[in-house]
């Protein structure tokens, strides 16, 4: 019989004789990659398709079977026709791959470490380096956005990362302290959140006579974890630190007895990275509401990776929804930071056991909507975690999931007096349940909404609420909202510069120029006006005189996000209709707007252009 070799921790090939064997078509990988994680279980029919489309299609089960059989004759080159498959068998209603544990890279990985602590140091180092050397590219790299492959990633990256620290343990033991460092090396700044390689790697440098270099890489891991985690290293490295510094006799020690304490310690450093990232997560919310909403997100992020690889989906998602910080601006300061929160929030919920708690579920749907804010309609998810609130009588959760919603409302404009009900119902569960953040949220929310709504001295009152919550209870990003409103609207002093709030640092001080410059009709300025381009320059050409430029612009210009801004930016786009004839545009504007026709077009609480209702006339006359 050939001798069939599968390779999954890299690019999916497979050998049989040492010959290449043509896997041409990704769906003959990705059956063949389900079926090697399946580890010779069976793998329903069912499953299989589940795992390959996202929408069924139809013939699906026969488009499985042809698949099945071309990757029998693929597998198994030499096989008569019609004679039973021998490796990718069939089982009930569904197949297994039947074949040695020697056969599949990632199955020889595994055994060799399962053995590796029941032999000799000598033997476990060999069978350690043999395991690792199996590696020749991340494992289904080619299928990392499906569902079935995150935790399996997860779970070999893991694996191998355990292995390397591992295998540094036992060299440790043998006294090759120059061949731990150059396996480490490369492995702390790929993971920088485990300590124990911090550990080890500190160890060996001082074995090998480089204290001073020793001392050093403790001093790097204690900014990295800082500076990533907003976290001291835990006692076991500053303990370390202290050793290296008065010679500890029992760090130069090596042998058996070395290695079983290392081997010790290393249990211990997984415990002790999963208390560090239960820490960080109940710090980063106080991050972010004392003012430090950049350092703290980014932070968030790297909490999220760093649980990821524990293959602990309740763990990440723990990690994930402990920032429970309510949203208030509805465009996400960073995009790329909040995709990357809501596909780490995905990933995990497509994987949490059947037993995981409903309010983790509740608070990761909510996560999802919040993040997606501006960019995806994500109400499902933000109705869905309400329901699941609503269920458990829960008030902080509830207050959770309608922040998630409202920042879903922006769907269409004209939807200041659904925002304001919300900010009314947040405002009075926070009250009952004492939650300062959430009554802060649920009044600004109003705040926002009732200028869209032209009651100004409800907002006012709001603002004042707003001002002294923050005050008592130190939330000083809440000002920044009442700052910019009593600008506006109050005649009050311009807003300080210098908020931790990119949302308010880039462009809105241009805009508000520009728009009080619109309602007094004064000359516009000319300037960069950051994310709001797009939609404001038509109109500074148009004044300008350039109208054909503008007209090419408004031919052009996208639909303005659905958050905040949406009616000022539309309303920017029907004053270009308006002074450039523009018909097309004028249409568009006036869909737009039409919905919000009894409000202004203020419903930021920052920004206002006045009601809406006079430009919708002007616009029926393009």
């Amino acid at each position: 019989m050939s001798e069939l070799q599968i390779r999954v921790l890299g690019p999916v090939q497979a050998e049989s004789d040492k010959a290449p064997l043509l896997l041409s078509k990704p769906r003959h990988r990705e059956i063949l990659s389900l079926l090697v994680v399946a580890h010779g279980r069976t793998v329903s029919t069912s499953s299989l398709i589940e795992e390959l489309w996202e929408d069924t299609p139809a013939g699906a089960v026969g488009a499985v079977q042809t698949f099945i059989g071309e990757l029998r004759r693929i597998l198994e080159p030499t096989r008569r026709a019609r004679t039973p498959a021998a490796i990718l068998v069939t089982r009930g209603a569904g197949y297994a791959l039947e074949s040695e544990p020697s056969a599949v890279d990632l199955w020889r990985v595994e055994q060799a470490i399962r053995a590796v602590d029941r032999v000799g140091l000598e033997a476990g180092e060999s069978s350690l380096s043999g395991a690792l050397g199996e590696w020749r590219g991340t494992a289904f790299e080619e299928f990392s956005t499906r569902p079935w492959a995150t935790s399996e990633r997860a779970r070999i990256a893991e694996l191998r990362a355990g292995a390397i620290e591992r295998l540094a343990q036992i060299r440790l033991a043998l006294d090759r302290s120059n061949d731990v460092i150059t396996l480490l090396d490369p492995h702390v700044e790929e993971h920088p959140w485990r300590e124990e390689g911090w550990r080890l790697l500190a160890v060996a440098l001082y074995r090998a006579g480089r204290q001073g270099d020793a001392l050093a890489l403790l001093g790097q891991a204690r900014i990295t974890f800082m500076e990533g985690l907003g976290l001291d290293p835990s006692d076991r490295l500053t303990d370390l630190e202290r050793r290296i510094r008065h010679h500890d006799p029992e760090l130069g020690r090596s042998g058996a007895g070395s290695s079983i304490l290392l081997r010790t310690a290393a249990i211990q450093a997984r415990s002790s990275a999963r208390s560090q990232l239960e820490s960080a997560t109940t710090l980063l919310p106080l991050l972010a509401q004392s003012g430090s909403v950049d350092i703290a997100t980014e932070q968030r992020l790297s909490t999220i990776a760093a649980a990821e690889q524990f293959n602990d989906p309740e763990l990440t998602a723990r990690v994930i929804v402990g920032y429970d910080v309510p949203g208030s601006w509805t465009r996400s300061d960073d995009p790329d930071r909040s995709a990357a929160i809501v596909n780490a929030a995905r990933r995990t919920i497509s994987i949490l056991p059947p037993t995981a708690s409903e309010r983790v579920r509740a608070r990761l749907l909510a996560t999802i909507a919040m993040e997606s804010r501006g960019t995806e309609n994500r109400m499902a998810e933000a109705v869905e975690a309400e329901r699941i609130a609503r269920r458990l009588g829960d008030p902080s959760l509830l207050c959770f999931a309608l922040s998630s919603r409202y920042l879903q409302s922006f769907e269409t404009t004209g939807q200041a007096h659904v925002r304001a009900e919300l900010g009314s119902e947040i405002t009075a569960l926070a009250v009952s349940a004492e939650l300062p953040t959430f009554e802060i949220e649920g009044r600004l929310i109003r705040m926002q909404a009732l200028c869209a709504l032209d009651d100004i001295r409800s907002a006012s009152a709001e603002a004042d609420l707003v001002d002294e919550l923050a005050a008592r209870f130190e939330r000083p990003l809440a000002s920044v909202f009442t700052d910019w409103f009593r600008y506006t609207f109050n005649d009050g002093p311009p807003p300080p510069e210098g908020t931790e709030m990119p949302g308010f640092r880039t462009g809105l001080s241009e805009l508000a120029n520009l728009t009080a410059a619109v309602r007094t009709g004064t000359d516009l300025p000319h300037t960069d006006f950051g994310p709001y381009n797009p939609w404001v320059l038509p109109l500074v050409m148009a004044c300008e005189d350039q109208r054909e430029k503008a007209s090419v612009a408004l031919g052009a210009v996208p639909d303005p996000p659905c958050d905040l801004m949406s009616e000022v930016c539309w309303y920017l786009i029907g004053l270009s209709a308006v002074a450039t004839g523009h018909r097309n545009a004028a249409r568009r504007a006036y869909n737009a707007l039409l919905p919000a026709a009894n409000e202004r077009a203020a419903g930021s609480g920052a920004i206002d252009l006045g009601p809406i209702a006079p430009l919708l006339e002007r616009l029926t006359e393009v």
